[in-house]
């Protein structure tokens, strides 16, 4: 299982900032997915804790018991990369009217500007 560290700062002086939303659903979603992000909000804080474990070994590439920045970094691009492609399934039922499994210009004009054509 992944070891927890002494706290430091998530910014570092001379660093990127980013702007923080209020509330933790945005950093949620950006770690887990929308889907899975919407799953931890059901659990108890005893299933969380043991879920995140698991995300977290799966994170810890090397198996060395801490995350690095590059694991963390790829796990995020992992987790958006899935989100972006989940997506597209899910809207290109919309856009392929014919289903055909392809979408012309016709069908992508029609889908997307309809009915202001």
């Amino acid at each position: 299982l992944g070891k927890p560290t002494a706290r430091q700062e998530r910014a570092r002086a001379g660093a990127a900032q980013h702007e923080d939303r209020p509330g933790f659903q945005f950093d949620h979603e950006a770690f887990l997915g929308k889907e899975e992000a919407r799953s931890f909000d059901q659990l108890s804080p005893e299933e969380s804790r043991e879920r995140l474990g698991k995300i977290v070994d799966k994170i810890d590439d090397d198996k060395d018991g801490y995350i690095t920045t590059e694991e963390l970094k790829t796990w995020i691009k992992r987790v958006q990369k899935r989100y972006i492609y989940e997506n597209v399934a899910k809207v290109w039922k919309d856009y392929d009217l014919n289903k055909d499994d392809k979408i012309a210009w016709e069908e992508y004009k029609q889908a997307t500007y309809g009915y202001y054509l």
